[in-house]
């Protein structure tokens, strides 16, 4: 056999390499599994903890002793129960002590013992003193009680429980997290209150769903302030599957103009985020934070202050932003794997989790009465035996003084047991006063009735399950606190853009005739008089904000987006468009727009076809850019023309010399397509170039249109285009005599 162990010649056991390393991993894994990494569902706790708090408990280092120096505990928890390094066990006692690390702390520590900062700043062991909390007695009060196994210790020495018996599931109370070998453990804490609530409605219908019981437990409840922002829906599934994410925000609010965080993300640094804070502003990518301060202090753990460049920053959309780069806002991932009552890792659902843990409880609550049972039987077996002997006292004392081994002889005289008759020779002679006898009956009514109740109780599953109740709702009453952390429905946090953080100068976006683009600074530019390569010269601009994107339209009718701030100065002669496009080879550009996403544009086909679009749809990510305006056949792209919202009629214009004019409401507006008849014109005509629609604009009541034929122009007050009003798509009325070859349209504002 490949895997057989072989025994040589001088008695050497020989085993394959193969089959001895698989065998070493995998009990290797199953130590770390079960005995370093996961928490037991029964009382949530690794290994090294439990035996941090037993041993705390055999020190006698009870919530009301004195404080005792930290390296005793330590060495009392290596030398008998858990041999590996004293700062790996201090660590976990540490862990164990902070409150903002446990939402119900186990180690009260005096000393220092890290801060939020700088949760490993603590003191080492031989400086710092601990004993043990009040709500650790919730793990430890039954122990000597008969509840939970005893193990030996990894010499065999001494016993260990294997166990704490909890009265509370510990394991959804302070959390946990863990990496043992193939798997990983992250369980978050919840409320005591809110967990008790669940158990209990778990007790009374036991089929309960987990949305039934998250009517109890609204989510988990960090030891922090800051909101708990996982949807509900998110934190419901979590509980179904044992796994998901939960997202935390930090609590702000605004002081004399400045934003104040008052609360911080669980385990996240003041100092970290302040430094992640600082670091945008170095970068120049936060331009609206003035400074920052820390003004934390014993009154207030969390102040931190950041102060707006203006009165005039959106505090909401600088603190989003903040929100989505810094540790303000933190993700935790849940994995809710334990160690079941079956000595199994596995990741529960929450009504798995509870409903197998009151299992545990129950079977220690019953073997906690079955061992005081068990005691008071004992007890009035003895009591039975020590009053036949009150009676025959005088009987007694003559059968001890006569005999060589009286305790036989009282055995058969008085018909009673060796544990009876044991108790007998034992008593002293003060228990032979008169008083005794009443004493011992009295005992034994009380006893008696003990013993009723203690079976009445385990004879039925209702007051079994009433009794669990009750010291549930006990230790909630006794350690329950209200919620921490908030649980608030916040919008998805977003980060500035690059463009959103530029700083917003206005600017002008020239394109020559040869495609060189380029941007200047300011409004007030003429375009015409920048310096162009030999043979070319102005064609195309746009005036914006360096914040705002370029939208180029070409003679196919598809758009491209620039961003403004990334183009060359106009100090220079530009760079050629194509360069930073991937435009078909051989279209031209014809239209070029800057301005809000919102902002109205008409696009139009000299066919006589067109329609209204916002220039957040004319945008693209895609250097290819998209098709926005679909050509007739023969047909080419106009310039498109910029909507003033007080303008509300469409004045369009053919070669021929006809024109129409009817109101803008007409058109449709739709991100792309193409769009519907303006004016009409046989399409023949615009294939074979004989009549397109030469120009189409947009007028308001105020302003005034030029026709230009040639060197000629015409002058049109709004009320003089009356005889042009007519339907959208209808062929228009000829233009006075001259004018019957159009070149083109102006608007000039009154």
């Amino acid at each position: 056999m490949e895997n057989q162990t072989h025994i040589s010649d001088d008695g050497v056991e020989q085993l394959p390499l193969k089959a001895y390393t698989e065998k070493a991993y995998l009990d290797y894994s199953m130590y770390v599994i079960l005995d370093r990494a996961l928490p037991n569902i029964a009382d949530g706790l690794k290994p090294v903890q439990r035996r941090i708090v037993y041993a705390m408990s055999e020190l006698g280092l009870k919530a009301s002793a004195k404080f005792k120096k930290s390296a005793r505990t330590v060495g009392d928890v290596i030398g008998k129960f858990h041999p590996h390094g004293d700062s790996a066990a201090y660590e976990a006692m540490v862990l164990m002590a902070q409150n903002f690390s446990y939402r119900y702390p186990l180690v009260n520590g005096q000393g220092n013992w890290g801060s939020p900062d700088d949760p490993k700043s603590f003191a080492a062991m031989r400086y710092t003193e601990s004993k043990l909390t009040a709500y650790a007695e919730v793990l430890l009060s039954e122990l000597a009680q008969g509840t939970v196994e005893w193990t030996p210790n990894f010499d065999g020495t001494m016993d260990e429980p294997a166990v704490l018996p909890a009265r509370v599931p510990n394991v959804l109370l302070n959390g946990t997290t863990g990496i043992a070998v193939g798997m990983a453990t992250d369980i978050p804490p919840h409320n005591l209150r809110e967990v008790v609530g669940a158990c209990m409605a778990l007790l009374d219908s036991p089929k309960a769903s987990v949305a039934e019981l998250c009517e109890h437990i609204q989510g988990p409840d960090y030891p922090t302030d800051a909101e708990l922002i996982t949807p509900r829906s998110d934190i419901l599934q979590m509980y179904e599957t044992g796994r998901g994410s939960l997202r935390m925000r930090a609590r702000w609010h605004t002081e004399d103009g400045d934003v104040v965080v008052s609360a911080l993300p669980y385990q996240a640094s003041g100092s970290k985020v302040l430094e992640q804070i600082a670091q945008q502003m170095q970068a120049k990518k936060l331009p609206m934070v003035a400074d920052l301060r820390d003004e934390s202090d014993h009154e207030n753990p969390t102040r931190l202050l950041i102060i707006p460049r203006s009165n005039r920053v959106d505090l909401e959309a600088m603190m989003n932003h903040l929100f989505a780069t810094t540790d303000l806002e933190r993700t935790y991932r849940v994995n809710i794997n334990v160690i079941g009552i079956n000595g199994r890792p596995q990741v529960k659902a929450l009504n798995t989790l509870l409903t197998e843990w009151l299992e545990f409880r129950t079977e220690t609550t019953r073997r906690r009465l079955q061992f005081r049972l068990d005691k008071v039987l004992a007890r009035l077996h003895i009591l039975e035996g020590l009053l036949a002997a009150f009676l025959n006292i005088d009987e007694v004392i003559a059968i001890i003084r006569a005999e060589d081994k009286p305790k036989p002889v009282l055995m058969e005289r008085f018909g009673l047991s060796d544990l009876q008759a044991e108790a007998i020779l034992e008593l002293k002679l003060r228990h032979l006063a008169k008083l005794e006898e009443m004493k011992i009956r009295g005992e034994q009514d009380e006893l008696a009735a003990e013993r009723d109740t203690l079976e009445a109780i385990l004879g039925s599953p209702r007051k079994l399950k009433n009794l669990i109740r009750k010291e549930l709702k006990e230790v909630a009453e006794e350690y329950g606190d209200d919620r921490r952390s908030p649980l608030v429905s916040r919008e998805e946090a977003k980060a500035f853009s690059q463009e959103e953080l530029m700083p917003v100068d206005p600017v002008t976006v020239v394109l020559s005739e040869k495609g060189w683009i380029r941007a200047a600074k300011g409004h007030d530019i003429d375009a015409a008089g920048l310096s162009y390569k030999s043979g070319d010269g102005f064609k195309l601009l746009a005036r914006g904000r360096s914040n705002q994107p370029v939208i180029v339209l070409d003679s196919s009718g598809r758009s491209y987006t620039l961003a403004a701030h990334t183009l060359p100065s106009a100090r220079g002669q530009g760079e050629p468009i194509t360069g930073r496009l991937n435009a078909p080879s051989g279209v031209a550009f014809n239209g070029m727009l800057m301005g809000s996403d919102d902002q109205r544009v008409l696009l139009a086909s000299d066919a006589g076809y067109g329609f209204v679009a916002k220039l957040g749809d004319l945008q693209s990510k895609n250097k290819a850019g998209k098709a926005v305006l679909n050509l007739p056949k023969g047909a080419q792209v106009l310039n498109p023309v910029v909507i003033d919202g007080t303008k509300g009629f469409v004045v369009a214009v053919t070669t021929e010399g006809r024109m129409l004019v009817f109101p803008l409401a007409d058109l449709p507006e739709m991100p792309r397509g193409k769009g519907n008849k303006m004016i009409g014109i046989p399409g023949a005509r615009v294939a074979a170039r004989e009549e397109y629609m030469i120009s189409a604009t947009v007028v308001g009541e105020s302003d005034t249109l030029r026709v230009y034929s040639g060197k000629r122009y015409l002058n049109m007050k709004f009320s003089e285009l009356d005889h042009y009003v007519g339907e959208r798509g209808r062929r228009g009325h000829k233009l006075p005599r001259g004018f019957q070859k159009v070149d083109g349209l102006e608007i000039n504002p009154n």
